[in-house]
């Protein structure tokens, strides 16, 4: 008895081994993963990337999974110096995926190594770059693309024709970023890793510069302003002096027609005058004496005192109110 219960033991414990083994043999493989067996820590066989169940030896090989989808790296700012001296912070990103298993294993062994290793390959080859070019290189986009100006600011006084403009660029940031790509693509070939895209995210200016540049737009903006005002109160000046013409002009114009009707009113009169008062003698000194009233009603007042010699023409009328004997009667006007 007790040696069938011994031996039904060890057979419950080499079932129970057995059927480890079997389950130990077999792994299955995701669709978004690929892997690398290693036996003792040595890699074995070749990298397996179909997905499915698969075998391997079990208790001796272990089964390394890697990422076979496509990886992000978004390294920190770097802070560099552009070739014209202007110190910037440029922060980049990449996207990368695992192009040879087996190398990767061996080089780096987990994504924790490679964002390591991508961060100091791709922020070495970004500050070779950006230190090759000016700031003007970093932040255009392409060379071919024409920032917009304003031509207003071209034909402005001396000093200002500068402000607005951008000076030409050989590069442009694209082609920056191309060159960052196929330097460090070649480098991270080595640790089995195929580097698909680098793209510059940011690019700020350092801290320790940002006020001096602050002020520096401030004092353009401003001188753009004074030239927008200048040319404002211009034209403010041209529309006013223009005004002053056109009133001038205006006056002059109804002047000279209030004096040529008036002067069309007086010949008028006079016509009339003189139709009605030469078709009689007595018309005639009639109207002579009413001129001569009018005449003393605007030169005498109620104090006036006249000297005026005998002959004169209001002493003659004078005598005649004052009872003396009549002058001969003046000849009538004639028709104008």
């Amino acid at each position: 008895m007790k040696n069938r219960g011994f031996f039904f033991f060890v057979a419950m414990v080499g079932a129970a081994m057995l059927l480890f083994a079997l389950l130990g043999s077999f792994y299955a493989v995701d669709e978004t993963e690929q892997v690398i067996l290693t036996q003792f820590g040595k890699p074995v066989g070749q990298p397996i990337t179909d997905p499915g169940l698969h075998f391997k030896v079990p208790f001796i090989q272990t089964v390394n999974r890697l990422e076979k989808r496509f990886l992000e790296y978004d390294g920190p700012p770097v802070a560099i110096p552009t070739r014209d001296k202007t110190y910037i912070h440029v922060d980049t990103f990449a996207r990368w995926r695992i192009q040879d298993p087996t190398t990767y294993f061996v080089r780096l062994r987990d994504e924790r190594s490679a964002q390591s290793r991508l961060e100091d390959i791709i922020g070495s080859e970004t500050r070779n770059a950006v230190a090759r070019h000016d700031l003007i290189e970093i932040v255009r986009t392409e060379k071919g693309r024409k920032p917009r100006v304003d031509e207003k600011l071209q034909a402005g006084p001396v000093g200002l024709g500068s402000i607005g403009t951008l000076p030409p660029i050989q590069f442009g940031r694209s082609k920056i970023e191309d060159d960052i790509e196929a330097a460090a693509m070649a480098k991270m070939a080595e640790f089995g890793i195929e580097l698909l895209d680098v793209r510059v995210k940011r690019v700020n200016y350092n801290p320790d510069v940002l006020d001096r540049i602050f002020q520096r737009m401030i004092s353009e903006r401003n001188q753009i302003a004074q030239l927008f005002r200048s040319e404002g109160q211009g034209e403010a000046a041209r529309i006013a002096g223009q005004k002053e013409r056109d009133l001038n002009e205006i006056e002059s114009t109804a002047y000279r027609q209030v004096q040529q009707i008036r002067g069309e009113a007086d010949a008028k009169a006079s016509e009339i005058y003189a139709a009605a008062y030469t078709q009689t003698a007595q018309a005639a000194e009639f109207y002579a004496f009413i001129k001569s009233m009018e005449t003393y009603r605007k030169i005498l007042a109620k104090d006036s005192t006249l000297v005026l010699s005998t002959d004169s023409d209001l002493f003659e009328l004078l005598k005649r109110a004052g009872g003396r004997p009549e002058a001969p009667t003046p000849p009538a006007p004639a028709v104008r």
